[in-house]
């Protein structure tokens, strides 16, 4: 451990191997911290908070502190975060809240840049990057490899999709279907996050049936039931359409709309 003489480490926490702490950090009682971290100036660690292997701090992140709920007195409440993640500058990431489950997630491999906030509740899968000053409110749950661009609000309760990119200064008020590429305010399909997908290397006919899908869910002019019973019909054995299907199926908040072309209007 390389330890600078100017941070202030609780003896009970619990620092695993390689890690290094920077000039005016604080580490909290109940924190664990796995090997190889990196811990910058000024950074806070507090609560019941455990971290995995290979993450790294940058100045004046706040992490593991009480969520801004009201209800919330003192309870015994988690955040815990995987591997090799990064959180810039000024990131602040709070922990759960009884009634919302008592744990705070994230996954592994994020990227969360300068300002952004992550809140009480909230659930982070894999490969998720939030650019600066995303603000994501209570409860809020994000597959894998998501990408929400700068100055992006999200509602409580939103879910948001694997793969699918979210423009910045949009307002996320209902959930975000996978694979898709989403942007305003409130925010609309605008098509498929095409570049995102090629990037993790789907298949053309994945992508080809993911595009059709998006025409009959976001293009045509049939109920949302409907819609899914003919993406069912006409496009079996696609396990990236039957996620998306299941994900707009279970959706308690209710998906964002297709943006209707001029033509379409």
């Amino acid at each position: 451990m390389r330890i600078h003489n100017l941070a202030v480490v609780h003896q009970n926490a619990q620092i695993g191997e390689d890690v290094s702490i920077g000039p005016f950090a604080v580490i909290g009682a109940d924190v664990v911290i796995g090997k190889g971290c990196k811990i910058g100036a000024h950074v806070v660690i507090d609560g019941w908070t455990q971290i995995g292997e290979s993450c790294e701090f940058y100045t004046g992140a706040i992490i593991g502190s009480p969520p801004q709920d009201l209800k919330y007195k003192g309870e015994k409440t988690r955040l815990v975060i995987g591997n090799d993640n990064i959180f810039r500058e000024y990131i602040t990431v709070n922990r759960g809240t009884v009634a919302g489950g008592g744990v705070t997630t994230l996954g592994d491999h994020c990227l969360m840049m300068a300002y952004s906030h992550v809140a009480h509740d909230c659930h982070l899968g894999n490969h998720v990057i939030l650019g600066n000053c995303v603000a994501l409110s209570g409860h809020v749950t994000i597959e894998d490899y998501a990408i929400l661009g700068g100055l992006v609000g999200v509602h409580q309760f939103v879910s948001i999709g694997a793969h699918c990119i979210v423009g910045g200064c949009s307002g996320v008020r209902q959930d975000v279907p996978p694979y898709m590429m989403v942007s305003g305010v409130p925010v609309k399909v605008y098509g498929l996050n095409s570049v995102g997908l090629k990037r993790r290397n789907f298949s053309d006919d994945s992508m080809k049936a993911i595009q059709k899908a998006h025409r009959i869910l976001f293009r045509s002019r049939l109920s949302r039931k409907h819609a899914l019973e003919k993406v069912k019909a006409e496009i079996p054995g696609c396990p990236e359409v039957e996620h998306l299907v299941k994900f707009i199926e279970s959706s308690e908040r209710g998906v964002c709309r297709g943006a209707m072309r001029e033509h379409e209007a």
